[in-house]
């Protein structure tokens, strides 16, 4: 999905300073908008992990912690942006089978029919990094 700096009419957007305490309350947020949207379970779950992941990133390693998290609805498609302010693209290669950490955006990856990250509009940010899914499995094998 191509940024920018328009806001579709089914879409939801807030911006916040990720914290670990609050990744919770914002995967409860993002599962609300999808069951608003009739999505399935596995839609609701994979976004909810999603969510976890890309605003533990922002935690790790972006300084001012400040982010904009938007929930984009395209017919049958959802897709999770979310917009920080660090330049530094997202590492997500495959991770060692001993290691402790770098994981997440790996297996979000694996689990996503798209998922990347790009430039961002100046006004939301640096860059974007996002996952789509569809918000029910019928039809799917």
């Amino acid at each position: 999905m191509r940024v920018t700096e328009r806001t579709p009419k089914d879409a939801r957007s807030w911006s916040l300073t990720a914290r670990v305490d609050e990744i919770p309350i914002w995967r409860h947020v993002v599962a609300d908008v999808l069951q608003s949207w009739r999505a399935d379970q596995r839609a609701v779950e994979l976004a909810a992990f999603g969510i976890s992941e890309l605003l533990s990133n922002v935690v790790k390693h972006v300084p001012d912690r400040r982010c904009r998290l938007r929930v984009v609805r395209l017919g049958e498609q959802v897709y999770i942006q979310l917009f920080d302010s660090s330049a530094v693209p997202p590492v997500m290669g495959e991770p060692a089978w001993n290691a402790e950490s770098g994981r997440g955006l790996w297996l979000l990856r694996e689990m996503c029919p798209q998922f990347g990250w790009e430039t961002a509009p100046r006004r939301l940010g640096a860059k974007c990094v996002w996952f789509s899914c569809r918000l029910t499995s019928e039809g799917e094998r």
